[in-house]
């Protein structure tokens, strides 16, 4: 085994070393609003669920140069936001979204998204996604290093589910039909691969 301290990587080679090993990692694609009415669209892949009761998902921001990303800005100042999960049809353009753009230019142009109103909360939602969840801030939480903020940690707690009639049966959820997509390294995506059982012991 080869042995590295954290400490004596750079902050890009442990981001490296997480991306590689941490796979595969799934993706909130989150619409949010600007205090300017700026529709931000964008893909985080340090996404994950925190609680069922209440239901509770997470979200980590990481801050480049001490300066928050768009979407945690605005999260953070309007309160909520949508999150839609990443499938097979819309991978493109959910990709197109992670361009680096100005706080006041939208990324909905560089897409074939077309928006929809949300039910519980004000931010649009994207038609084309399978799965989205309307959320409220739950928590936030700043990650410091040193004194030094790194990145912002958002607990979003979710108002309302929307699923598709066409991968929903009885509570529950068709994973082929969903056919999310995870995130790799580098410039790599993952389809979930072939499902096997292993009865957890009593």
């Amino acid at each position: 085994m080869i042995h590295f301290s954290p400490e004596e990587l750079s902050e890009r080679d442990n981001y490296k070393f997480l991306i590689g090993s941490i796979i595969p990692r799934p993706i909130a694609l989150i619409t949010s609003q600007s205090s300017e009415d700026i529709l931000n669209i964008a893909p985080f892949s340090y996404f994950n669920i925190v609680t069922s009761n209440p239901p509770i998902v997470s979200v980590a921001f990481q801050r480049k140069n001490g300066q928050q990303k768009d979407t945690a800005r605005n999260i953070l100042d309007r309160k909520e936001a949508v999150i839609h999960i990443v499938d097979r049809a819309n991978v493109d353009d959910a990709n197109q979204t992670a361009a680096s753009l100005a706080p006041d230019k939208s990324e909905l142009g560089r897409t074939n998204f077309t928006l929809e109103d949300s039910e519980k909360v004000m931010i649009p939602s994207l038609k084309e996604s399978k799965i989205r969840f309307e959320v409220e801030l739950f928590d936030h939480i700043e990650v410091k290093d040193d004194g030094v903020v790194g990145a912002d940690l958002l607990l979003l707690k979710i108002k309302e589910y929307h699923i598709d009639e066409s991968i929903y049966e009885e509570g529950r959820i068709d994973p082929d039909g969903l056919g999310a997509i995870s995130r790799l390294a580098g410039h790599d995506y993952a389809e979930i691969g072939q499902p096997f059982t292993i009865k957890r012991p009593d």
